[in-house]
């Protein structure tokens, strides 16, 4: 039986059509998804991520245990609020998950981990605390929700709907967050806009939502989500990178932090033995078609693989990720085959667009 977050009977109510993504029943749309795409980057839209999971990491041994489990380096993070975003590896260097996590203070973290994974992750974690004796405690808290508010106008409107969090929240610069009462509000998002990602109870979740909509913010499913993600060159775990995938080889490079030679942490010698074999490109189709995952391409310096692809609503033009060889250009055409016919594409640099605007 799928599991259901604390909006589910919100979204029910709200005629929205449900689809099991990752084992919870969730919003795919409320009725027009390029609408709800729209909404986000004109205006602004809020999405339930409370299948999502957060924890907290906390003890005298956090930042150490962190800076083994982590491939990005949580040293950097000294202001309290600050988020990083990482990977975490396997021993082989391939990507668990890829998550954010939040420092309060030296010997205190949150990390949000994806939904598909949360089970897996939380096992993995603590396998790492017994196999190293970290002094440190985990607690997984399935009694919050999450609201991610995305768009030009979000912090305003989130401003509107939260009394009080102007003044708590208005300095936040981005991959910063602060607590609001009971609510964590965070400049983060998934979209490539502006905007707010806000733990809070469950309890307080519907009326959150509730209060949002009614000050003007567009209920937006997991449809729109994806288009949105995409355009913003942002990787889906299990679709543009998975256990079998460097990060090396999926666009994230630079959340691997080599800097200290003396950190070891898990994955780093497969890495440093297996140094990058493809890179992550953006691929245009230049003929009617439609882009979608697992389609072979053809380049003059070898073949790659599309990982994720759509028709992006904001450039009017199928669009996707693709692994290919390193000696590939930017800007050069490609085939990609769809149905047995080879169609042309030309190669770009991600991201899409950001912050509204098309970057090709």
């Amino acid at each position: 039986m799928a599991r259901i977050t604390p909006l589910h009977a919100v979204h029910v109510a709200a005629g929205a059509r449900m689809v099991d993504f990752a084992g919870w029943d969730m919003p795919v749309n409320y009725g027009s998804q390029i609408e709800e795409h729209h909404a986000v980057r004109s205006d602004a839209g809020m999405f339930d991520v409370s299948h999502m999971l957060a924890l907290d990491l906390t003890g005298t041994d956090a930042t150490p245990f962190l800076r083994t489990l982590l491939a990005n380096d949580v040293a950097k993070l000294t202001v309290p609020g600050k988020a990083l975003y990482s990977c975490m590896l396997n021993a082989e260097g391939g990507v668990i998950d890829d998550l954010i996590v939040y420092y309060f203070a030296a010997d205190n973290f949150r990390i949000v981990v994806n939904a598909g994974t949360a089970d897996k992750d939380v096992a993995w974690i603590r396998k790492q605390i017994a196999r190293t004796g970290a002094n440190v405690s985990l607690d997984a808290h399935r009694d919050l929700a999450m609201i991610a508010v995305q768009g030009p106008n979000a912090r305003a409107k989130t401003w509107h709907a939260i009394p009080g969090s102007e003044s708590a929240s208005a300095a936040l610069k981005p991959f910063f967050a602060a607590q609001v009462g009971d609510m964590l509000i965070a400049r983060t998002g998934y979209t490539g806009e502006d905007g707010f990602e806000i733990t809070l109870p469950a309890a307080q979740a519907p009326d959150l939502w509730n209060a949002l909509t009614s000050a003007g913010v567009a209920p937006c499913g997991l449809g729109a989500r994806d288009t949105l993600r995409l355009e913003a060159g942002l990787n889906l775990y299990g679709q543009d990178m998975d256990e079998a995938t460097s990060p090396l080889n999926a666009g994230l490079s630079w959340t691997v932090d080599m800097k200290d030679i003396d950190r070891n942490f898990i994955g780093r010698p497969a890495l440093e033995t297996n140094p990058a074999s493809q890179k992550m490109v953006g691929l245009v189709l230049l003929e009617r078609g439609v882009l979608r995952a697992h389609q072979t391409v053809f380049s003059d310096a070898g073949e790659g693989e599309t990982t994720s692809g759509t028709f992006s609503p904001t450039l009017q033009q199928a669009i996707a990720f693709a692994r290919l060889p390193l000696d590939v250009a930017e800007g050069s055409t490609v085939e990609v085959d769809i149905r047995g016919k080879r169609l042309s594409a030309r190669t770009v640099k991600l991201p899409f667009v950001r912050n509204g605007q098309a970057l090709i």
